[in-house]
């Protein structure tokens, strides 16, 4: 590592920089005339537009469908090759690639295989490896094939009738649903990568049917009253139901279907926004369009937890006042013994989370854990409650530490174990294995040397005893298990690492075999550059901060780069790429003559609890002292990058932000083009903004608000917004022009008809941006 950068170690791209240094000294020598050093030509222009095609064709990637053989101790796979052809290839637990060129002599069964009928299914895969599934209908029904896209969306393919077969043609990873009607399953199925049998007969239908539900009295709710028994023997079990506070009807119960818990519900307001459609299609005269959308501030339900004794015919009480103010009442759960019945209450600013229990005799309530911050609970993002029935216990990530760990914890005592600790945090649960007593689960940072944003695999004892890390590749991992969970499939990469894809044993981490890699030499040929990898310390001169430059393909270190930089900095996530990527949206513009630049700031997730906190009442900051000393740390390290004309653009969240550098750091940031920016957290959705910024509506809110600090604009501004975007009020964007004329500002402004959210994506808006920058950093007209 050489101050702070991180240079790229792919083999390839290494190979192509030494190759082409020639062609950098004649670029450099001829450099002198004057329509080779322009920049924001019609040339570049042209370059940028078929970025995405000419990358596209030139990838090489290798995305096979797994097959499993023998519930897990061996796999196979179809591998691509070059000119059309492909082979097949098997391995075991020995780590021993055998390859054929035909299924029959890699010694698995030849012919059609047949696919497992399921009963819920996701989307289909993006994959190019073509293959068939022939249906077989040997029911005495007709059965409807509808095909599941990318997006998770069911396109028709027609009907089967009873006895007949249909050879369907496909690629590997597609969902395929064969039904009666809807919400009538008759099976689905996934393609694999060789041709594959769907045969809808009465087993795969019994498959397909969730599994039978214990048989409970009839409870159900009239008059917003909660009633039990048939017709003719009802008996009221609720008295205080009405309109504005009704019971909905119960269905949490109790394992021996004695009890029942439910909720009464007091509504919360309306808060009904309208926006008005311009150019409405079948009709000249606007649109008017309608629709609740609470905000910060409002109103919103009051939801009480009621249990009754369905045996006993009665309800049993349970005190409000544990309940109050609550955001969030859910995650219930019974105790085997039907004791107690528990669930999870957040109350409403974040700043109280609870696993409470209900006794299921006398309706008492106690605490078993509590969190409490002094800012906030990252209740949306990183709520892990997993329960371990057979022990009484529950595994909880928390905070509590300064950095997101699991915990195991008693329900009865409240006692808690810590299972992982270190200055890393957990991610998310992957498996739980209560006979072994083991949790798996993805890590951030937890590899030394490694980007902290980086995912592994790692699994721990539940006594916190045996931490081991599972993967080792120095980039950021995804993982399939065996059926029978001894092997996984790891694949990894960074932003300048293609994929690699092994095979792993699931005990101890150690590699097999390595099964395939993307490769990099045709993008590199193409004049694609990887990202480069750069780290910094932030504001307190302490704390590394990650961020990627991405660069014109026709780079020429005499010229001077003005950098742009892309934000997103919601503190829901964070937002640096870290897998291998071709990043079409940066270089669109890097290609025109800039240095474009992402950086994942100071109150962005998934480092510390400190990290994360700066966010709070505070989404004005966006990271941006931590975001400056990193780009003027890179400029300082780079001379070819022109750290006095810096752009900044985003969206959304990364649309607030763009316009506030220009409003509290105009002195470093020239020119921002901000798209649908939530400008004013008051304005914007109610769970976002309440996350960070709390409950009441304090004066931080207005403090943070574009709106309010509009007449501080310096710099160059282009706004754009969708007439109706639903995701947030575009009213929010117009209040901030109305601020600014108000403040006698310059600025350019796009409202784009009957277009919703992100439409600062669009090819209009995106060439607006591009010839924005153009104009304004590199002074030159747009040459198109």
């Amino acid at each position: 590592m050489l101050g702070g950068a991180i240079p790229p170690v792919c083999p390839a791209w290494q190979h192509a920089r030494m190759k082409r240094f020639p062609f950098v000294l004649m670029a450099c020598l001829c450099s002198l005339a004057p329509d080779l050093r322009a920049q924001g030509t019609l040339g570049d222009y042209q370059r940028a537009a078929a970025l995405a095609s000419t990358f596209r064709r030139a990838g090489d990637t290798f995305r096979p469908q797994w097959h499993w053989l023998d519930g897990g101790s061996s796999l196979w796979f179809r591998q691509r090759l070059s000119g059309g052809r492909s082979e097949f290839v098997r391995i075991g637990r020995d780590g021993v690639k055998k390859r054929a060129a035909t299924l029959e002599e890699l010694g698995v069964a030849d012919g059609p295989e047949r696919l497992e009928a399921r009963r819920e299914w996701g989307r289909s895969e993006a994959s190019t490896e073509a293959t068939t599934i022939t249906f077989k209908n040997a029911l005495q029904r007709t059965v409807r094939v509808l095909w599941i896209d990318t997006s998770g969306k069911p396109s028709l393919y027609g009907e089967i009738r009873p006895g007949e077969t249909r050879e369907q043609p496909t690629y590997a990873g597609h969902v395929w649903v064969c039904d009666f009607a809807a919400n009538d399953l008759a099976g689905a199925f996934v393609a694999s990568g060789a041709p594959g049998v769907a045969v809808i007969d009465e087993d795969s239908v019994q498959r397909a049917r969730p599994a039978p539900r214990p048989r409970h009295a009839r409870v159900f709710v009239r008059d917003d009253n909660v009633y039990v028994g048939n017709e003719g023997e009802e008996v009221q079990l609720s008295n205080d139901g009405k309109p504005e506070d009704p019971y909905a009807s119960p269905r949490a119960w109790s394992p021996d279907g004695s009890k029942v818990l439910g909720f009464q519900t007091e509504p919360g307001e309306p808060h009904t926004i309208h926006m008005v459609e311009s150019m409405p299609k079948g009709q000249v005269q606007p649109k008017l369009h309608s629709r609740d959308y609470t905000k910060p501030g409002d109103r919103i339900a009051r939801p009480r937890p009621r249990l009754f004794d369905v045996k006993a015919k009665r309800q049993i009480p349970i005190e409000d006042a544990p309940f109050a103010d609550a955001w969030s009442i859910d995650r219930v759960h019974w105790a085997p013994d039907g004791s107690e019945v528990y669930v999870l209450f957040n109350q409403r600013g974040h700043q109280l989370l609870r696993v409470l229990a209900i006794d299921a005799t006398t309706g008492a309530v106690r605490i078993v854990l509590e969190e409490r911050s002094d800012t906030f609970i990252d209740h949306s993002q990183k709520t892990v409650l997993y329960w371990l029935d057979a022990s009484g216990e529950f595994l909880w990530a928390s905070e509590r530490d300064g950095w997101n760990h699991l915990y195991r914890v008693n329900c009865k005592t409240g006692e808690m174990v810590q299972l992982t600790r270190g200055e890393w945090v957990v991610r998310r649960i992957e498996h739980v294995d209560e006979v072994s007593r083991e949790v798996w689960f993805g890590a951030l940072g937890i590899r030394a040397g490694q980007d902290p944003y980086h995912e592994h695999l790692a699994r721990v004892g539940f006594d916190g005893d045996g931490l081991v890390t599972l993967t080792t590749g120095d980039g950021t991992h995804e993982w399939v298990f065996s059926p029978d969970r001894s092997l996984f499939v790891d694949r990894w990469s960074r932003v300048d690492q293609p994929w690699v894809t092994e095979l792993r044993r699931a005990r101890d981490g150690s590699q097999l075999a390595e099964l395939g890699r993307d490769r990099a030499e045709g993008l590199l040929a193409a004049g694609f550059r990887p990202p480069e990898r750069f780290v910094a310390k932030g504001r307190d001169g302490k704390t590394d901060i990650h961020g990627i430059l991405i660069l014109p393909t026709n780079l020429d270190p005499h010229r001077r780069y003005p950098i742009i930089e892309d934000i997103y900095a919601g503190p829901h996530d964070h937002f640096v790429p870290k897998t291998w990527g071709l990043g079409l949206r940066q270089r669109a513009i890097a290609e025109l003559g800039f240095a474009v630049v992402q950086i994942d700031g100071m109150g962005t997730n998934w480092r510390s609890r400190a990290f994360h906190d700066v966010c709070w009442r505070n989404l004005k900051d966006s990271g941006f002292p931590d975001r400056i000393a990193w780009i003027q740390a890179l400029a300082a390290q780079r001379p070819e990058l022109d750290a006095t004309k810096v752009g900044i653009f985003g969206g959304s969240a990364g649309g607030q932000s763009a316009l506030a550098a220009l409003l509290h750091h105009g002195d470093f940031y020239k020119v921002a083009v901000s798209d649908c920016g939530c400008h004013d957290n008051r304005m914007d959705k109610i769970w976002w903004n309440e996350a960070w910024m709390g409950h009441p509506v304090g004066p931080w809110y207005a403090d943070n608000s574009n709106v309010t600090h509009a007449g501080k604009l310096q710099g160059k501004l282009l706004l754009t917004v969708g007439e109706l975007d639903q995701n947030v009020d575009p009213a929010s964007t117009m209040q901030v022009v109305g601020a600014l004329i108000a403040a006698d500002k310059d600025f350019d402004f796009v409202i784009v008809p009957g277009a919703g959210h992100g439409i600062g994506e669009s090819p209009y808006l995106a060439r607006r941006r591009q010839d924005f920058f153009v104009r304004h950093l590199l002074g030159v007209e747009p040459r198109r």
